[in-house]
């Protein structure tokens, strides 16, 4: 099951969403451009143990 996020843009600051996929491993890492100004971010995520994400996004 997907889990839902938003997370601010690092390079213009606008709100995106990120449908982020907890089977694919307690620690993920992928490139993704933002809807809003077309850049490439860097999305860091980390699910706890009670399967709750942390995103730490930076600009590409």
């Amino acid at each position: 099951m997907d889990e839902i996020v938003e997370v601010a843009c690092p390079s213009c600051g606008e709100p995106i969403v990120l449908a982020l996929d907890p089977s694919a491993g307690s620690e993920q890492e992928y490139v993704e451009d933002c809807p809003v100004c077309c850049r490439p971010a860097l999305h860091r995520v980390r699910f706890d143990r009670e399967g709750r994400a942390s995103v730490d996004s930076r600009a590409e």
